[in-house]
């Protein structure tokens, strides 16, 4: 057999394979990236969120990045690249909206956020039956909160402080955590003894079954109204809309409802 009859038959054989093979998905030929900076006391319930919303938009690919209000804002005043800011004080968002960095029709509250006193299970403090008191036991050597200067979980502590005239008795053993999540991990790790955190953290799986917690009450600090808005330089911002309004809808309240935030309607 001649040298070339191999050569045809594999040349036929590969162009078989090219013919046969599966089709290319719509989806997969464009995808869309949303960008997002987003409250640190969003971390688990905004997952869920974009998780649902790529089951209904496999088109757009969605990715968070979590930290402290303040900080985000500080970097989109420069204009940091990302498409969308959730922030954990909507005043964040509408100083944005002043600066001429985005559009006052795309701004929306999507959450109203609460704080809680919280403790490891074997932790010998007892924040049920003695609320923000348990801040004064002996026990409570290093107490977590979230820095005051650019988190608004943390300014919701501190006002909390102050509130129960409790902040200059207890102001030499906070430990300022970087956002709410850290502070969370401080006294989660065991580094802090007691925090006021925020009650999205406490209701999320990783914390849910290692602590306890104390609903601080709401009327002792400034309502946490939670909104988000989308940058003047996003680049698909249809697909923003497509979050926005994901998260704006019944089943993206749902979740956020399972991790303690309220609805501002509500």
């Amino acid at each position: 057999m001649k040298p070339y009859f191999w050569l045809v038959i594999l040349l036929g054989f590969t162009s078989g394979c090219q013919r046969e093979s599966a089709p290319i998905k719509p989806e997969e030929l464009k995808q869309t990236l949303v960008t997002v900076a987003a409250a640190a006391d969003l971390k688990f319930a905004f997952d869920e969120v974009v998780g649902e919303f790529r089951q209904q938009h496999t088109e757009i690919q969605v990715e968070p990045s979590y930290g402290s209000s303040g900080n985000f804002f500080s970097q989109l005043s420069n204009k940091a690249p990302f498409d969308m800011f959730l922030s954990a004080d909507i005043g964040y968002p509408r100083k944005l909206i002043e600066q001429e960095f985005a559009d006052k029709d795309s701004e929306f509250q999507y959450a109203i956020g609460h704080i809680v006193i919280w403790v490891r299970n074997d932790s010998t403090l007892d924040v049920k039956e003695r609320g923000m008191a348990v801040l004064n036991d002996p026990a409570a050597h290093k107490i977590a909160i979230a820095n005051p200067k650019h988190a608004p979980y943390g300014r919701a502590a501190e006002a909390a402080l102050k509130h129960f005239e409790i902040y200059d008795t207890v102001q030499e053993r906070l430990v300022l955590g970087e956002n709410i999540a850290q502070a969370t991990q401080f006294v989660e790790s065991g580094a802090a003894d007691v925090g006021i955190i925020a009650l999205s953290l406490a209701m999320a799986p990783p914390l849910r079954d290692k602590g306890r917690y104390w609903l601080v009450p709401a009327d002792s600090y400034p309502k946490l109204e939670q909104g988000g808005v989308i940058l003047s330089w996003a680049n698909d911002r249809p697909a923003c809309e497509k979050l926005r309004s994901f998260m704006m809808s019944e089943p993206g309240r749902a979740i956020l409802r399972r991790y303690g935030f309220e609805p501002p309607q509500e």
